[in-house]
């Protein structure tokens, strides 16, 4: 090869290393953010219901925060380059979907939407061929989101939260059913998608012994997925 050709290779990996460090860099601070919600949040388990809106008010802080990561990372990512480099984030990105959902959902029993993670991640619409909230990671972080309602459920009796585990089976239902109208490929997605009907399972369990202990109102009827 010519020397020149070669030295202009050097140059480009040498680059594409010292990118890769500096997006490196950008996620651990990011995953250091996730670490510190997920353990805030991990507190719901133990905390009264008249207790939570204030422990998440000490969690939204961190979560916007995220923004200033998120818009550090968009600046290092060159044009036309999103997919090439996803996947230094993509876990850490469906941790913050997740750590989201759950402070909505604890707000106002509703499911938060893609567009609003955006918005409160900062996510911009220019920015979407160097970095974007893609659809699989947001579904990701949902079915996170039934995994940790489904402990709650059980937790939230134990605090002497009776209707909560209702609540829950509702909503975790609901979106069961919106996810069953989905055309999932992905295998990864696919396979965690069904390990919901354990969830799901788990949680009737415990609306089923509350309203047999007449410790709650019955929950209205709603097919049990299959």
């Amino acid at each position: 090869m010519d020397p020149h050709d070669l030295e202009n290779i050097n140059v480009l990996l040498e680059r594409e290393v010292e990118l890769r460090e500096k997006i490196r860099d950008q996620v651990a601070d990011l995953d250091k953010k996730t670490r510190t919600m997920i353990g805030m949040l991990n507190k719901i388990h133990s905390t009264r219901t008249e207790s939570i809106p204030a422990l998440l008010d000490t969690v939204r802080p961190v979560l916007l925060s995220c923004r200033e990561t998120m818009a550090g990372l968009v600046d290092l990512i060159p044009e036309n380059q999103f997919w090439r480099w996803k996947d230094m984030w993509s876990n850490s990105l469906r941790t913050v979907v997740f750590t989201a959902s759950l402070i909505e959902y604890l707000s106002s029993r509703t499911l938060i939407s893609l567009s609003q993670v955006s918005e409160i991640l900062g996510i911009k619409e220019e920015w979407k061929d160097r970095l974007s909230l893609p659809v699989e990671d947001y579904l990701h972080g949902l079915i996170s989101l039934v995994n940790e309602l489904s402990r709650f459920a059980i937790n939230a009796v134990t605090l002497g939260n009776f209707e909560e585990p209702i609540r829950i089976s509702n909503f975790v239902k609901d979106l069961f059913t919106g996810f069953s109208m989905l055309n999932l490929k992905n295998d990864a997605l696919r396979r965690r998608f069904d390990s919901l009907k354990y969830d799901i399972k788990k949680i009737e369990e415990v609306v089923y012994d509350v309203s047999l202990r007449k410790l709650a109102p019955p929950p209205h009827a709603s097919s049990t997925p299959e």
